[in-house]
């Protein structure tokens, strides 16, 4: 997609709709933009550039968008492969352009690109320092692990763009979700999944960031996944401050369940409904079935999670242990969790849970704890009901 923005700034970036998934782990049912853009003024400088499966796209989006004009330089935000690959295609077929980066980033070029000469064509730049193009000009902030060391983002002066890297970005391709904030009605959604799946663990970091950017005049936002940020930018500020300090976002419950046969699923229905009726919003995913990248993102999302999930070889149902696992690398933290576990013979899925939760930070185990036995029976109503008034409590 090649779309002017204004007479000295282009996009081109690329979508791809033909990845099931982003980084072979997370659905990605719309697609994935890869965001670049081109300034040109009395230098030209190439923003990012795209992911490999997109390549032919986007050096055609960049050959059409500089109309036969030489670009100076290449300024890489951020190294992973989607924003970096046609580095050495770049610099192959533009002997004078050089490549603006951290010093980090310079380091790690050649591990990616093995045998490539960088030398001469590199400007390393620190906190602070400044590009100038002409009319337009660059001032850099160092964001490491935002959500990898060697990151930064550059400000354009001149009109207030930040060029945001990684953070707030997003899920979908722009031609199916939305060139920028006007046309896209529902960014916080995925936008959230996208954040706690992938810069989630790094709160401190984006913390440091935020302040860092707390005094400047920020007219929009381009990051490098997902749409342009215009307009009041204050609600998505709000939401980064809220996601990266691991504060509640919404009012409500979540419960998870990971089932075997059913008996545990019927159990963690029931516990929901138990909520509902009480009027709290409930979000439900089952672990076995639903996207376990959208569990991570609603256990983040709310302040309180029950979570259900049978016993299984003398511990935990592997998919409730996995959801878990990434709960603990994300930093989960600041919430208050409810067990529910089911065990035929000699259940063991409360005393692992117990386990992992308590070795999270500010995690608090509600009680009482409930334990079924195979199927949830008329007896274990009042167990539910008092681990609801703790939920409610």
């Amino acid at each position: 997609m090649i779309r002017k923005f204004n007479d000295s700034l282009t996009y081109i970036g690329t979508d791809d709709y033909s990845e099931p998934k982003f980084e072979s782990q997370y659905a990605i049912p719309d697609g994935m933009a890869y965001n670049s853009w081109l300034i040109k003024d009395t230098k030209t400088a190439i923003m990012d550039s795209c992911d490999r499966s997109t390549a032919d796209a986007w050096r055609k989006n960049l050959q059409e968008a500089l109309c036969g004009a030489k670009p100076d330089y290449f300024v890489l935000h951020h190294m992973e492969p989607d924003h970096s690959s046609q580095l050495a295609w770049l610099l192959g077929e533009y002997p004078s352009l050089k490549v603006v980066a951290t010093e980090r980033a310079l380091q790690m070029i050649p591990n990616f690109f093995p045998g490539i000469s960088l030398e001469g064509r590199t400007v390393a730049v620190k906190e602070g320092d400044v590009l100038e193009l002409g009319k337009h000009s660059l001032r850099f902030f160092l964001a490491p692990m935002v959500h990898w060391p060697e990151v930064m983002m550059s400000y354009e002066q001149a009109e207030g763009t930040l060029f945001s890297a990684d953070a707030f970005g997003k899920f979908g391709g722009l031609e199916r979700c939305g060139f920028d904030s006007d046309e896209d009605n529902d960014w916080a959604c995925e936008a959230r999944r996208y954040y706690f799946n992938i810069v989630g663990k790094y709160g401190g970091p984006v913390q440091t960031l935020l302040k860092k950017l707390a005094g400047v005049r920020i007219e929009r936002i381009f990051p490098l996944h997902g749409p342009v940020l215009k307009g009041d930018l204050s609600p998505y500020l709000k939401l980064y401050d809220t996601w990266s300090s691991y504060g509640v976002e919404s009012e409500g419950v979540f419960v998870a369940c990971a089932s075997i046969h059913g008996n545990t699923l019927a159990a963690a229905r029931k516990f929901a409904s138990m909520l509902e009726e009480k009027g709290v919003k409930v979000a439900f995913n089952d672990l076995t079935a639903d996207d376990q990248a959208e569990g991570v993102e609603d256990a983040f999302r709310y302040g309180t999670m029950v979570i259900a999930a049978s016993s299984y070889d003398a511990g935990l149902f592997p998919p409730a242990a996995e959801f878990i696992s990434h709960l603990q690398d994300k930093s989960w933290q600041k919430r208050r969790v409810g067990i529910i576990e089911n065990g035929s013979w000699a259940p063991t899925a409360a005393r692992v849970m117990k386990e992992k939760f308590s070795a999270m930070k500010d995690v608090t185990i509600l009680e009482p704890i409930v334990t079924i036995r195979s199927a949830m029976k008329d007896s274990d109503i009042p167990a539910f009901e008092a681990l609801r008034d703790a939920v409610l409590g």
